[in-house]
Parts: structure tokens; C-alpha cells; sequence
């Protein structure tokens, strides 16, 4: 005798058959299907078979749950719970699969002592567990017995599926023990709370325990109940609603109006399709949840599909394939334009690199020069050249940063900025870009876009260009970005240090009449509808417009006087019948045609060339419009005051020069032969003609000296000869610029003879022979080599100036 659980003597049993269960705990009094697989079960159930045929089943211990009466004496493979049921084998079956089919029926509990046998099955020890009888059924019971019933009624009526014959069954059990039993066996707990429920010997507590599971069942089905009816509800609503936007669609598709969702459908298939970077697509599509959360008809969300469409619209990973035929390429320049060699070499020189390294980065060229001369229309050349689309940007007047950088999406009315507008509108992502007027760009309070311009212009920092539109990083560094500008000294220098700047100098009346021949009067006869059989220009009609309507270094004001030719012509074919004007003779240009179109010339030769004269020299100026011969006028008046004036809008640096001339006139008086005593009674007035035109620049210096030296010798200058030059006090002639410019206007003015000063003499060897022609230049050095060409050789006294120069004295205004 053994003395038991709850102190009652039990009998140890003789040794049974184990059969381990995984995932089922059998109770008494259940009958359950058992099906197994492994050797040692079978062996198990076979060796049961052969005796009384009872079996003992235990569940697997479940790890990390330990509590009273979940204990394991036995060690893996066999760690079942010490607490189990003796169990009679009722039927077996073997299935096609291997597998055993065994239905047991639940006669008692027992406890495990000892595992006596592995091999060939488990054998265990047992004590037999009964359960104590309660003497008297009192009322506490019995309405425990009441709640546990009405419990598993209400969980059957809130959907827990069980057996039919279950509810009638209990109707008959009134014993706490085998209700508890019962219930338990068919509520489908896990294996740790069934286990716990079986280890409980008393029935009373066990049958608590059970009322507490059927509790917990009960609110876990209200709270799906709940869910459930919320889910219906919500689902319902959304049936509706997608019934009244299935209606509003089909009202909008007879209206002819989009629809929102087809519109999103269409975002997210070409967000799939674009070979966006991680970190755009990443954007795009967290922008389109958003835009999907929002309701289609309100600002935000119009706001956010712009920035998406933009967005999506822009050419990620679209690049033209570029055209490396150097002989193409020239063709095309050749074609397009005449002379500009220069630029022309370098345009070939980036194919030619391009071709022999492909990840060589685009330059960032800046055409500086006076305005006509093509600088614009070289920009969309060039991307004819490289067969690449062409986009021009035009900066004159901006002063708004946001409008290179753009504005942020969050701004109603925003927009991105002129760069990633342009790669959008080209439709590629290596477009050539003209930057138009890049020396007009203006800044106030909204920003500096010069500033903005560093980043999109430097070639190590636009790899990752960010429009505060777009809000992600664009690759600019596959842009070719050409530069244009009238002059380089409105630009900022940090700026002009990124660009490379190529001059584009104007061209000389031979240059512009060759220009006009093969590209101006073509295109002007075509735009006025006239043809070569109607009109057609002499050699002589076109210089004759260059010399007597158009001085200047660029094209526009002779194309618009060709231009003004075509129309009169056309107006009279157009005033006769068209059958008479196949009868009507060809027009050809002459010189007195073209003063009869245009009327009297607007340029002559001026007085200052025709005859030299005291007092007068002529200096050469290089302006944004290109290069202008400029009159000097010095002039003595007897005032008894000495004092130097200027006139004519001069800036600081033209008066400077004035001051340095005069004084090196005043140190050198006696080799030149002047007397500067007369200086001391009277007033020294120089002038420069034209005042509504500023004149600044550090190129005067000669011309000033030379009128001077003029008025002070009485004596006047060589004809027809202009000069350039700055001048020291010591007589030092510094070299200048614009030296093409100051050529062609000397050319255009009729000038017989230029001085230039000696440094300028390789910039001069670079230039075209046509320019050289009918010009005689002289380089100095010094002051002294510029007075022997234009007053003569100084003699040994001094130069050819008389000491007191009757002309002089004749010119002094009193």
C-alpha cells in the first residue's frame, strides 16, 4: 500500500504500455482518436493490444510552463507530465500512409513513478488517482454546476462549434468531477491549460477551474462578436461608398471628366517603369500614399499630384546619344555659321575628347562678346553638332534665387526652378542649355542667383543638383551649359572663374559681307515670300548698307535693314495683279536703290576724319556694343584761373587718365617742346563728344595726351590716325583689350594708320587678314614713339613744336 494524493491509499498498478501524445491531453471518460507513426508507439499499442488492452497517455511536456501538478519525473525523449489517464484501446486501424489509427477510451487518472523500459516501447510504473466523494452536494456546487452549464451555452450561442449531443449529455451529468471532465475535453484548450485542469484531483476546484476557462472563452468570443459586427459595419460602408464612387465614376466618364484612381493607377505604373535612384523612388512613393489618403478634391492633394506629375514627368535616365563625327560636327558649324574658328576648334576639340573618354565631363563655355554676333545661335549649333535637344534660359533681368533653385512644393503657386524646367521640356537628361545674358542677372532681398548658378555651373557639385521643387537629387553633370554675355565685369568672380570664357569678337565688312551673301539675304527674300528670280543684292548694295546704315560689330541691325529691302520689294509684287507678276523684271540691288528703300544714310564720314585739327585726336573705346572711335577735343581758355576740366561723361577711370597725361605733358614739357607756363593763366577744358554715352575704361590714355600735347603746340595731329593705349606718368604705354573690336571700328571709320601699344602685338598676330587689311599699326612702347607718328621726329632742341606757337595763340578763347 502506498499512501496517495490528497491522502487517500491507492494501489500501484502493474506496469503499462506509455503512449506520448504532442498535441492532445485525453481526459477520463473521452474517447479520442489517437493516430501515430513512430516504432516505439506502435510497439506500445501493440504490446497493450496482446494484454488487457489498456495503454497509459500522457501529453508532452510544453517548455517554459511550469506550475503545481505540471511536473516531469522522465527525461527526453520521454519528459511527459507525471499526471496522465489510463486509457482502453477500443480499435485500431493501420492507413495507407504507415500511419496507425488508434480510438482510446479515458478510464482513469494515474501518476507516473518510474519509467521501467525504452525498448522495444516506453514502460511506466503508475499509481491509479481517484477521485474523492463528496459526502453531501451542497448549494454552492450546485450552482457551480448551473453556471458552468449556462456558461457553455452561451459559448455555443456566440459560435464555439461543438458536438451536438454534448449540451444533451450534460443535462444527465451532475457529478463536479466528470462535468469538469467533460467540458474540459471539449473546449479545445491548449495543452498546458488542459493539463493543469487534469492535475487538479479535487472535482470541486477542477470544476472552478473549468468556470474560469468557460469566462475567458466568453469574453474572447464577445470581443470577436464585437469585432466581427465593427468589421460588417465598416465593410457595409464601404460597399456603399464604393457603389456611390462606382455611380460618380460612371457620372464623370459621361461627363468626360478623369478619375482620380485610374490617375494613381497610372502614377504607380510609371514609378515601376522609370529607372529612378533609390532615394527618388523611395520619394515618388511616399508622396502617392499620401496623395492616396487624401481626398481628391481638395487643395493638398492638387498640390501633391503637381509635385508627383512633375516629378514623374522629368527625363530619369533619358539621355540623347551623342554624335562624335568630327566631320559632322564641323559640317554643321561650318553650315550655321562663318568664320568664329575659334569657337568652332573647341566645340571640335570636346568631340574629340568625348570620343576617346566617354565620361569625360561637359565644359561650361561662356561666348562674351558684343551683342549680333550669333553667340545665341553658335548654343543651338553646337547641339545640332552633338544631336542633342536644345534649350535656351533666358537670365536677363532675373533677381529671384528660387527661380534657378525653384520654390518649395509646400508654397501654393510653386514651381521648380529654370534648370529642371528646361531638362523637363527637353525631354532629356543631357540637353545642351544656353544660359542667355548671364551678365544681367540682378539680386535683392529674394536672394542672389548668380550665388544659385555656382552650384548648377560646377561640374563637381551638379552631380547631385537638389531643385527645392523636386526635393531629391538630379544629375546635371551630362548637361553641356554654354554661357552668353555682353561683358565680363557685371559678372561675379567666383562665377566667371567657373566659366571658360571664349570670346566672339565682331566681324569686319568684309566678314559681314560674306555673312549676308550665303545666310542673311537668303533667309529674308524667303520670309518675305520673294525668291532669287525676284530679288537679288550687288556686291556693292551690301557694303553699302554695312558703311552707310549698320556701324556696328554685330549682325541684327543689317539683317534688319535687308529685311526692310524684302518688304518694300514684296510690297510691290503684292500691289499688282498676280497674272502681271510673272511680267514684272527681277529687282537687283544697287547702292541708289538702297538709299531710295531706306532713305538718306545714317552714317557718314565724320568731320573729325576728314580733316585734322587742333586739339583733336582720335582714341579707340571697346563698349558692350562693340568697338567705337572716339573723339578727343582739348581747348585753351584764357581765364587767368588754372584749372583742368572734363566733360562728356567721363568715369573715374577716363579722368584718371586725363590727370596722368597732363602730367607727364607737364614733366616732359621741354623735350616736346611746349610751353606749359600758359597753363598757369589759362583753363585746360577736355572733352569727349557723345555725353549721353558713359566712356570709362583704361585705354585712353595716349588719345588724351595727344590732344593735349595738341592744343598746347598749336599744332594738330596726323590724319585718319587712331589710337589705344594707356599711358604712366612716365610715358609708359600699357597694353589693352578689345583690340578686334577697336580694329573693326577703326576699319568701319575709314582710319588709315592704328597705334597700338607693344604688348598687344601677339594678340594682334591671332587675328584674320581681312581685319589687317588697309590698316597700317604701329606698336609702341613709350609715349615718345606715339608723338613721332603723329607730330613728326623731335629735333635735338626739343620736338617740332615752336616754343610759342602762333596757332595757338590764335586759337586761345579769352
Amino acid at each position: 500500500m502506498t499512501q496517495g494524493i490528497d491522502g487517500k491509499l491507492t494501489v500501484v498498478n502493474a506496469e503499462l504500455p506509455l503512449l506520448p501524445l504532442k498535441d492532445i491531453v485525453v481526459f477520463p471518460n473521452m474517447i479520442v482518436p489517437v493516430f501515430i507513426n513512430e516504432d516505439l508507439c506502435i510497439n506500445a499499442v501493440e504490446s497493450a493490444l496482446e494484454g488487457e488492452r489498456k495503454i497509459f497517455l500522457s501529453a508532452f511536456q510544453v517548455m517554459g510552463q511550469d506550475g503545481e501538478g505540471l511536473e516531469s519525473k522522465l527525461d527526453a525523449p520521454f519528459d511527459v507530465y507525471d499526471i496522465g489517464t489510463v486509457c482502453s484501446i477500443m480499435r485500431t486501424r493501420k492507413l495507407p500512409d504507415g500511419r496507425m489509427k488508434v480510438l482510446v477510451q479515458g478510464l482513469h487518472k494515474a501518476v507516473v513513478q518510474e519509467l521501467l523500459e525504452t525498448e522495444p516501447y516506453p514502460k511506466v510504473a503508475l499509481i491509479n488517482v481517484q477521485d474523492p466523494t463528496l459526502m453531501n452536494s451542497s448549494s454552492e456546487v450546485e450552482a457551480l454546476v448551473r453556471a458552468v452549464r449556462e456558461n457553455l451555452e452561451k459559448v455555443v450561442s456566440l459560435g464555439k462549434v461543438l458536438s451536438p449531443d454534448i449540451l444533451m449529455i450534460l443535462e444527465d451529468v451532475s457529478e463536479p468531477g466528470r462535468l469538469a471532465d467533460l467540458v474540459a475535453s471539449n473546449l479545445g484548450l491548449k495543452v498546458n491549460e488542459a493539463q493543469s485542469i487534469l492535475a487538479v484531483n479535487n472535482p470541486v476546484d477542477r470544476l472552478n477551474k473549468v468556470y474560469t476557462c468557460l469566462s475567458r472563452e466568453i469574453e474572447v468570443y464577445q470581443m470577436q462578436v464585437r469585432i466581427q459586427s465593427h468589421a460588417k459595419d465598416e465593410i457595409g460602408r464601404m460597399q456603399r461608398e464604393h457603389y456611390l464612387r462606382e455611380q460618380m465614376r460612371a457620372i464623370k466618364s459621361e461627363l468626360g471628366d478623369t478619375d482620380g484612381k485610374d490617375e494613381l493607377d497610372q502614377f504607380w505604373q510609371k514609378l515601376e517603369e522609370l529607372p529612378l535612384n533609390k532615394e527618388a523612388k523611395e520619394e515618388v512613393a511616399r508622396q502617392l500614399k499620401r496623395l492616396e489618403r487624401m481626398h481628391q478634391d481638395t487643395s493638398e492633394a492638387a498640390l501633391t499630384r503637381t509635385h508627383v506629375e512633375t516629378l514623374l514627368a522629368m527625363p530619369w535616365g533619358k539621355k540623347s546619344r551623342d554624335n562624335l563625327d568630327i566631320r559632322h560636327a564641323k559640317q554643321i558649324l561650318d553650315e550655321d555659321h562663318y568664320g568664329l574658328e575659334k569657337v568652332k576648334d573647341r566645340i571640335i576639340e570636346h568631340l574629340a575628347v568625348k570620343s576617346l573618354n566617354p565620361n569625360a565631363k561637359s565644359p561650361i563655355i561662356c561666348f562674351f562678346g558684343p551683342p549680333g554676333v550669333g553667340k545665341t545661335s553658335l548654343g543651338r549649333s553646337i547641339a545640332r553638332s552633338l544631336g542633342r535637344e536644345f534649350q535656351r534660359i533666358a537670365l536677363g533681368g532675373v533677381r529671384d534665387e528660387a527661380d534657378i533653385r525653384g520654390h518649395r512644393k509646400t508654397y501654393v503657386g510653386a514651381y521648380p526652378g529654370r534648370i529642371m524646367s528646361a531638362i523637363k521640356s527637353s525631354g532629356s537628361s543631357n540637353p545642351v542649355i544656353m544660359l542667355d545674358e548671364i551678365d544681367k542677372l540682378a539680386s535683392d532681398h529674394r536672394g542672389d542667383p548668380s550665388s544659385a548658378l555656382l552650384e548648377v555651373l560646377d561640374p563637381e557639385q551638379n552631380k547631385k543638383f537638389v531643385d527645392h521643387y523636386l526635393g531629391i537629387p538630379f544629375d546635371l553633370s551630362d548637361v553641356v551649359f554654354i554661357a552668353n554675355a555682353n561683358t565680363l565685369d557685371t559678372i561675379p568672380a567666383p562665377l566667371r572663374d567657373r566659366l571658360e570664357i571664349i570670346e566672339v569678337s565682331g566681324y569686319s565688312e568684309e566678314e559681314k559681307v560674306n555673312i549676308a551673301n550665303q545666310y542673311l539675304i537668303p533667309k529674308q527674300i524667303k520670309e518675305a515670300g520673294l525668291d532669287k528670280e525676284k530679288l537679288s543684292f550687288s556686291k556693292n548694295s551690301v557694303s553699302a548698307i554695312i558703311n552707310g546704315y549698320t556701324r556696328e560689330s554685330g549682325l541684327r541691325g543689317l539683317e534688319k535693314k535687308i529685311a526692310s529691302i524684302c518688304r518694300k520689294v514684296a510690297r510691290k509684287y503684292a500691289e499688282v495683279e498676280e497674272k502681271e507678276r510673272t511680267d514684272m523684271p527681277r529687282v537687283k540691288l544697287t547702292p541708289t536703290l538702297v538709299q531710295k528703300h531706306l532713305g538718306a544714310e545714317k552714317f557718314g564720314d565724320n568731320f573729325y576724319h576728314e580733316n585734322a585739327q587742333i586739339g583733336v585726336s582720335l582714341g579707340l573705346a571697346y563698349t558692350q556694343y562693340g568697338g567705337e572711335v572716339m573723339a578727343i577735343e582739348s581747348s585753351l581758355i584764357r581765364s587767368g584761373k588754372p584749372r583742368l576740366v572734363l566733360t562728356g561723361k567721363l568715369g573715374d577711370v577716363m579722368k584718371e587718365s586725363a590727370q596722368a597725361a597732363l602730367s607727364f605733358i607737364r614733366a616732359q614739357s621741354e623735350e616736346f617742346g611746349v610751353d606749359v607756363s600758359i597753363l598757369e593763366e589759362c583753363e585746360l577744358h577736355v572733352h569727349v563728344p557723345a555725353g549721353a554715352v558713359p566712356k570709362d575704361g583704361p585705354s585712353a590714355g595716349i588719345a588724351m595726351a595727344t590732344s593735349i600735347l595738341s592744343a598746347l603746340g598749336g599744332k594738330e595731329p596726323k590724319e585718319k590716325v587712331a589710337m589705344t593705349g594707356e599711358i604712366t606718368i612716365h610715358g609708359k604705354v600699357l597694353a589693352i583689350g578689345g583690340l578686334r573690336e577697336k580694329l573693326l571700328a577703326a576699319q568701319r571709320e575709314g582710319m588709315k594708320e592704328v597705334v597700338v601699344p607693344m604688348k598687344n602685338k601677339p594678340n594682334y598676330s591671332e587675328l584674320p587678314a581681312s581685319l589687317k587689311r588697309n590698316l597700317k599699326v604701329h606698336f609702341v612702347t613709350d609715349y615718345n614713339e606715339v608723338f613721332k607718328i603723329l607730330f613728326g621726329s623731335m629735333n635735338k632742341s626739343g620736338a617740332s613744336f615752336r616754343s610759342v606757337p602762333e596757332s595757338r595763340d590764335k586759337g586761345l578763347a579769352s
